[in-house]
């Protein structure tokens, strides 16, 4: 992996990007930023029925197939300069580090063929040399091996996204809102830097346009460090809700605490299960390097409090 001091000037003229994942949060919110930044946009989804009533589906190309098709995806890359990787298994069946895994060699292989410029995929934070989660890790596989790929790679790694429709900041929303009183586990101690969707999309898209000298793995995360104990607090203050009591306890497993994320808040315990297990780490930037590369959003990293409410409005309690 390399890294360049050349300062970011950005391409004379976007050209055409995949989105895979396109139906998903991230995806979603994605596509209308790269479209406002000047790209052509194309989607590969398994069913256009999925992006009915999308307000910028009538300015994407929509390619109906699936990601583990070879076919499939030689029709979406044909003609691609960049193919954003957002396919993750979350729904709790089966093997999910091999379906990544699988899935992530089929599609590097696949966009090296078609002659794609750079892959930007979002993966997690994590600590380095820990014990990770099966999800944390099969995503950290999963960069690594965007990364092997013949494709330049930009691999995101960020921890909790704050934003409406995200499921790490939904499940922080029910639990603060649903429980003033919380017999909750240890790892709410832990630190967490976590981001913005807005500044989470500022890096995404940005990343596209890299220097083709680069591949390699960024942290990204928005401008404070928490405790997901004092992120309850915080989201509180905020929404106005009275100050929660939250007792930690060490006896509650993820795999329990998952399920008590399930039975309290509409998250299902198979998708708080990945989640729960990447919060058992501390997931906080070791380093900047991409703020060096491609500068911070206009207006700066948007803090926590300001995240919250941008999330929350419109949203009743």
């Amino acid at each position: 992996m390399t890294e360049t001091s050349t300062p970011f000037a950005g391409p004379e003229e976007p050209g055409t990007a995949l989105v895979t994942g396109a139906t998903g949060y991230i995806g979603g919110l994605l596509v209308p930023r790269l479209l406002d930044d000047g790209w052509k946009v194309r989607v590969l989804t398994r069913s256009s029925e999925r992006l009915r009533g999308r307000d910028w589906i009538d300015r994407v190309e929509v390619v109906e197939g699936d990601a583990t098709s070879e076919a499939d995806l030689r029709r979406a890359l044909s003609g691609t300069d960049v193919a954003y990787y957002l396919v993750h298994s979350m729904d709790g069946g089966g093997d999910l580090a091999r379906r990544d895994r699988e899935l992530a060699e089929g599609f590097a292989a696949a966009a090296g063929e078609a002659g794609v410029q750079r892959i930007v995929y979002l993966g997690g934070l994590h600590p380095e040399g820990a014990d990770l989660s099966e999800h944390l890790a099969s995503r950290v596989e999963v960069g690594q091996i965007l990364l092997d790929g013949p494709v330049p790679a930009a691999v995101l790694q960020a921890a909790v996204v704050l934003g409406n429709g995200s499921v790490s900041f939904d499940m922080l929303r029910y639990l603060t809102e649903r429980l003033p009183v919380m017999v909750a586990p240890q790892w709410l101690r832990n630190r967490i830097q976590p981001i913005a969707i807005d500044d989470a999309l500022h890096y995404l898209v940005v990343a596209a346009s890299l220097p083709a000298e680069v591949d390699r793995a960024f942290d990204i995360g928005g401008p404070e460090v928490l405790t997901y104990k004092q992120m309850i607090q915080r989201f509180a203050a905020v929404t106005g809700l009275r100050r929660r009591v939250v007792l930690t306890l060490p006896v509650l497993t993820p795999w329990l605490a998952s399920h008590w994320v399930g039975l309290i808040t509409p998250v299902d315990a198979a998708v708080a299960k990945p989640l729960v297990g990447s919060l058992v780490h501390e997931v906080v930037r070791r380093e900047h390097d991409l703020d060096e590369l491609v500068g911070l959003p206009a207006q700066g990293l948007v803090d926590f409090d300001e995240a919250v409410r941008r999330a929350m409005r419109g949203v009743r309690h």
